[in-house]
């Protein structure tokens, strides 16, 4: 499995407009991506955390193609002020 960390840091103000476009964009991912397993959003102040698990790098790329993605990606111009993006390849599954 292909894990993708995503790290937002929100432009002041923005969180309220940011939120609720961050979580369409979960539902949509998961709804409309059979290769999207996970699509967690965590917060902590201005800060939000992605937790995605994709099937493989293949289908984390074909996410990037989804018509939906490049909405999000428009929808949210401006509202960032720092981005930072990991890949893993996921080891061992957790129980619970």
């Amino acid at each position: 499995m292909y894990v993708v960390s995503v790290t937002f840091e929100i432009a002041a103000g923005k969180m309220d407009a940011f939120l609720p476009l961050m979580m369409d964009q979960a539902q949509n991912s998961l709804a409309k991506e059979a290769q999207c397993h996970v699509f967690d959003v965590c917060t902590a102040g201005n800060t939000v955390l992605l937790y995605e698990l994709y099937t493989d790098e293949a289908a984390f790329k074909a996410h990037l193609e989804m018509p939906h993605y490049a909405q999000f990606n428009t929808a949210i111009d401006g509202m960032i002020a720092d981005k930072q993006v990991a890949f893993f390849e996921r080891v061992a599954p957790t129980e619970g």
